[in-house]
């Protein structure tokens, strides 16, 4: 699962109570102005000079100065593939370096543009959801490589721990914590309406899931709501979730977070008496302008959960898995290679991963190039732009992996800056429902 972003982005932009500092001279401007003798005597000299200082060029209004995080992880259950990379971290790293996802809208379908007269600085953080993972059964003896090993991923495939903070999600306690008290601000029948729930529970049957499966969505928004998101990137599939959090929020803030003994709570807690979350909007984040689907089926998601491993590509996967995965993937008897024929799902889909393996180059440069080519001639160039592309990730990983004190130290500096955020949150939410907090 996905999760912003954060912002979680899933998650994700996550974020600090994103807040707006303003120059002294664009407050003192919505301030009443008494004259007096005094007053008036400098309003004369502004007066005098009014001639003069028209002449001079005016000055460059000073901009508002926004802090804007986002949030975002992957679960490290089996090894990460081909649509996590280039559905989820692929785009993280194009924001860590541009500040921008090239492809997100807003619930509405509507482009997100930012303000020109506000600075945006952005806060990047990136986590294995290693708790989300344990919401279906996993292998003690592999999980903690899971972990790393994802954590590794990220950095190879471009994650630069100078610019983004990468830590693990149960390094820090207050997501669960956090989970707890929105598990019991939540209505119940809020969650039986998750639709991914439902999915999952009638394959594994109801009466073999655990309560995590159930409540999972919540965790997902204590993900979000704890870093203060107001913009978070999330896939196509996690809009119900991130919709769920903005609910849990307009009732969390509606039940807690007013009047007056709420503000003396916090006055003794020594908070800002604002609410408790910042209700986040979500930026539905396009896969290089699709979904990666399973090899075994153009209708269906590339998964890790699939029990067939020839229906992905795993990132880490050596170049003749890779090839021989490609040679015997699912295609069609028609003539040539087409985009965006729905009677055509797996022709669309290799194209699209063709595509997103080779940035710079556009649908039309490739179409020209293979429209006419048979499946037997297609398959292999398809098959060596992977390997090509994935190259340098599994160099630059074995490297990474193969020092943990480093690799350790990364998400040790990410768990602590995670931490220090999450925790004004957790005491915010804390003081709002009426917790005795620790001085």
């Amino acid at each position: 699962m996905k999760l912003s972003p954060i912002p979680v982005t899933m998650m994700a932009g996550l974020f600090s109570r994103p807040c707006l500092s303003f120059a002294p001279a664009v407050l003192s401007s919505a301030t009443r102005r008494h004259i007096t003798p005094s007053t008036k005597l400098f309003a004369d000299a502004a007066t005098a000079s009014s001639t003069e200082g028209t002449k001079a060029a005016a000055a460059p209004a000073k901009k508002k100065i926004r802090t804007r995080r986002i949030l975002s992880g992957v679960q490290p259950t089996g090894s990460l593939h081909l649509g996590n990379y280039l559905g989820a971290i692929k785009q993280w790293v194009e924001f860590q370096d541009t500040g921008r996802f090239a492809e997100a809208e807003s619930l509405e379908g509507e482009e997100f543009k930012d303000d020109p007269n506000v600075e945006i600085v952005n806060e990047n953080f990136f986590c294995v959801v290693d708790l989300h993972a344990i919401t279906v059964p996993q292998d003690p003896s592999e999980l903690e490589e899971s972990t790393l090993a994802s954590a590794a991923l990220y950095i190879a495939a471009g994650i630069d721990p100078t610019k983004s903070k990468v830590f693990v999600q149960s390094h820090v306690s207050a997501h669960a914590e956090l989970a707890w008290l929105l598990n019991c601000a939540t209505p119940m029948n809020w969650l039986e309406r998750m639709i991914q729930f439902k999915d999952k529970a009638k394959k594994a049957g109801t009466e073999s899931v655990g309560v995590g499966l159930f409540t999972y969505p919540v965790l997902m928004a204590a993900d979000i709501l704890l870093y203060q998101a107001d913009r978070v990137p999330v896939g196509e599939d996690q809009r119900q979730h991130l919709e769920l959090a903005r609910d849990i929020v307009r009732r969390f803030n509606g039940e807690y977070c007013k009047g007056n003994p709420y503000k003396k709570r916090c006055k003794k807690a020594g908070i800002p008496s604002f609410p408790a979350f910042t209700e986040p909007e979500a930026m539905i984040v396009k896969a290089g302008g699709a979904r990666v689907m399973s090899l075994a089926d153009g209708t269906n998601k590339m998964s890790k959960s699939d029990p067939a491993d020839g229906s992905r590509i795993n990132v880490l996967d050596p170049p003749k898995v890779i090839r021989d995965k490609i040679k015997r993937c699912k295609t069609d008897s028609l003539p040539g290679v087409e985009w965006d024929n729905p009677d055509r799902p797996e022709s669309t889909n290799l194209l699209n991963i063709y595509l997103a393996v080779q940035p710079g180059r556009t649908k039309d440069d490739i179409l020209e190039e293979v429209e006419d080519m048979k499946w037997g001639d297609f398959k292999p160039l398809l098959a060596e732009a992977v390997v090509a592309h994935l190259e340098p990730i599994q160099k630059k990983y074995a490297e990474v992996r193969a020092d943990e004190e480093y690799l350790r130290s990364v998400l040790k500096e990410g768990a602590d800056a995670a931490d220090e955020i999450a925790q004004r949150t957790l005491k915010s939410a804390k003081v709002a429902m009426g917790f005795s907090v620790p001085k």
